[in-house]
């Protein structure tokens, strides 16, 4: 047998994981299972936005031909200026890479970026494409903790902890995924400073940037820390219901040239795969302008706004379970009083929630969390959908209290 790389052996995607596996075993023999694993919008009923659809339609006999390998001219000015209004300052189209999802660009970046030995600090709970292309890439996952007792903010103290002489770059992802949380100012210009006095480059998802809530303020990083060099990573997967058209970016911005030899290394990458598809990149200049189907979802009365609230009332009601409100996104990461039931671990309480009540969630550890026992919710099935699951959920624990 010839063996995979070795490079894969700490790789892991347990959203689509061994218990997705199972989840879709289950399906196969007649079960119906309520898939709570990742954030999809379109399999919830979400649907495409009118200014997509339009956009797409016009224009489609312009996504024939290959086009520049650092996308569409029209897409890219767009997404400038869309930054230059967030904050980011001194960018220009040319430091914006479009790319097959944030997915891919976050592969092409730290494969431009990350070399054999090399050390990236990683928050603790991660999404996973973030730690998996550490990994891929030869380099060394780093992780810092995300304080409980500070609204899931960055643990600054322990960043500084673990910052040494092989530390190459630093990732916020912000708002998070998988805790949903929106981190303050004060947060980030301390992980500025960290950044800023180590030489270290910031990698700053801000994917749910459009999805916040309850009135709070998202701060790009690159607009609050403009002498920090910063990769800000972007899409439209979310807010605009897309995740099939694999729609987002990357923008370079801090010092002029401190970056220049990354942003060759992404090019050389980008030429490798000739364009991003150009089908996707013709609905960006709609989308961008287009904020109003986003918004009217995050209001009262909006499906996430909604949703959100009564996953909240129903936990509020279920002795053992301890939560952090989401101020963003569409997740959320309770906690599990491991005192008070008999599963072993995450993996154990996940997988028998599953094959008891047919609900499928994903462990904490599947998000590089381990201080204690947490599962990720995803709230995007409608009300009584997840009003039912929850109350599923209550049932559940009661029959499995210590």
């Amino acid at each position: 047998m010839i063996e995979r790389s070795n490079r894969l052996d700490h790789v892991h995607s347990d959203i689509r994981g061994p218990l997705y596996q199972e989840a879709l075993k289950m399906e196969a023999s007649g079960v119906n299972v309520l898939k709570l694993n990742t954030g999809n919008p379109g399999r919830f009923g979400f649907d495409l936005p009118n200014s997509v659809r339009q956009a797409l339609a016009l224009h489609i006999d312009e996504a024939v031909p290959y086009c520049d390998v650092r996308g569409m001219k029209d897409a890219r000015n767009v997404i400038c200026t869309y930054h230059i209004g967030r904050g980011l300052q001194g960018i220009m189209p040319n430091d914006v890479f479009i790319c097959n999802g944030v997915s891919e660009a976050a592969s092409m970046l730290m494969n431009a970026l990350c070399g054999d030995g090399d050390e990236i600090l990683l928050p603790s709970p991660n999404y996973s494409l973030w730690s998996n292309n550490v990994y891929h890439c030869g380099g060394k996952s780093v992780f810092y903790r995300c304080d409980t007792n500070n609204d899931w903010n960055p643990d600054v103290e322990d960043i500084k902890s673990k910052v040494t002489n092989k530390t190459k770059a630093i990732v916020v992802i912000n708002p998070n995924n998988p805790t949903g949380a929106v981190y303050s100012k004060e947060t980030l210009l301390e992980i500025a400073a960290i950044a800023r006095e180590n030489h270290l480059v910031v990698l700053a998802d801000e994917i749910y940037d459009r999805l916040v809530m309850d009135g709070l303020r998202h701060e790009s990083f690159g607009a609050i820390a403009p002498d920090v060099p910063c990769v800000t990573f972007n899409g439209l997967s979310k807010s605009h219901i897309v995740c099939g058209f694999r729609c987002g970016w990357m923008v370079f911005s801090g010092p002029k040239g401190e970056l220049d030899e990354v942003k060759n290394g992404v090019m050389q990458l980008a030429s490798m795969r000739l364009c991003g598809n150009a089908l996707t990149q013709l609905v960006i200049p709609a989308a961008l302008v287009d904020s109003e189907s986003t918004q009217e979802m995050i209001v009262p009365g909006g499906r996430l706004f909604e949703q959100r609230k009564v996953v909240c009332e129903e936990l509020d009601g279920i002795d053992g379970v301890s939560y952090i409100p989401n101020r963003a996104s569409f997740y959320l990461f309770p906690g599990l009083d491991k005192d008070k039931f008999d599963f072993e671990d995450d993996q154990d309480f996940a997988m028998k929630f599953l094959h008891e009540k047919r609900v499928l969630v994903i462990p904490g550890r599947g998000f590089d969390w381990h201080e204690d026992l947490r599962f990720r919710i995803v709230m995007l099935p409608d009300t009584d959908t997840l009003r039912k699951a929850m109350q599923d959920l209550k049932h559940f624990l009661k029959e499995h209290r210590k």
